[in-house]
């Protein structure tokens, strides 16, 4: 392939040094993964995509650099990025320890701990495919209702329309949510927490030494029961990620009752990414507040 080679070049020019193995690695649906083993025998993870935007993996790297800040869970260091790569460590693969999911929640709430003074983050980037919008306006940036409606919720609903996935029943019934959407979420004065953005299953990994890696983030500060809720979209953690989590750093009354507001975000942006099998899902989301 052509493009493989313009790839090898580079990776070759950054490490200074020759690739002797280059062998796919499964698991990703928008870009291509590698394992890349140069001369020494120390190995990289590389991804690769030529149809995406330019900026997506420098936006990938800026997200796992802020995580790393944290110094919460382990995140992969960036080696190097350019328009059509992001080249990280190679983190192998390990068994899952008895007590993985416990540490996993308690590292998670370590993560929430990071704050900041605002909503949003220093730069848009990207949710799957779809463009991420942080950058918030004057009266988002301390008013996480405001945040969550325009930058996540609206966003996705005008995305719907202009893909013709939207219909009169997801317009009028949004349009309820909208009218009620102060009061499902309020000010409990919870500060800007460091978000993952995009956790489920697919999303981290376990490392050699069976410890927790969290990979491919659409990372800002949001509230931090958003994170928590994208980890219940798919069937969900261990239950004991979700109460190591709560010892660590206890939810809000009523967090239970938010859950499906923000489950709302992640399967607008799958109706629009994957298309109308997620509409039903998203009409019963909005349903369950009306």
């Amino acid at each position: 392939m052509i493009f493989k080679k313009k790839i090898k070049q580079k990776i070759e020019e950054i490490l200074n040094s020759s690739i002797i193995n280059f062998s796919p690695v499964g698991g990703g649906c928008i870009s291509d993964a590698y394992k890349i083993v140069i001369e020494n025998n120390r190995s990289f993870f590389l991804k690769t995509n030529t149809s995406q935007t330019d900026d997506m993996f420098e936006k990938e790297a800026h997200g796992l650099h802020e995580l790393k800040k944290a110094d919460a869970i382990r995140i992969p260091n960036v080696i190097s990025y350019d328009s059509d790569f992001i080249l990280l460590e190679f983190i192998t693969q390990g068994t899952k320890q008895a007590d993985f999911f416990e540490d996993f929640g308690r590292r998670f709430a370590a993560l929430h701990k990071f704050h900041s003074g605002g909503f949003g983050f220093f730069e848009n980037n990207f949710i799957g495919s779809n463009p991420q919008i942080n950058i918030p306006a004057e009266d988002e940036k301390h008013n996480w209702t405001r945040f969550y409606l325009n930058k996540r919720l609206l966003f996705q609903i005008k995305l719907a329309e202009k893909s013709n996935l939207s219909t009169p029943e997801l317009r009028k019934s949004f349009s309820a949510l909208e009218n009620k959407i102060d009061k499902i979420i309020t000010d409990n004065g919870e500060l800007p927490s460091l978000l993952h953005g995009d956790l489920w299953g697919g999303n981290y990994m376990v490392d050699e030494n069976g410890k927790a890696c969290l990979i491919d983030p659409a990372v800002y500060f949001g509230n931090r029961e958003a994170d928590l809720a994208m980890t219940k979209l798919f069937g969900g953690f261990s239950s004991d990620f979700y109460a190591a989590y709560n010892e660590a750093y206890p939810l809000p009354e009523g967090y239970s009752y938010r859950e499906n507001i923000y489950k709302l975000y992640h399967v607008l942006n799958h109706l629009n990414l994957f298309g109308r099998s997620y509409y039903s899902q998203a009409i019963s989301l909005i349903k369950y507040y009306l």
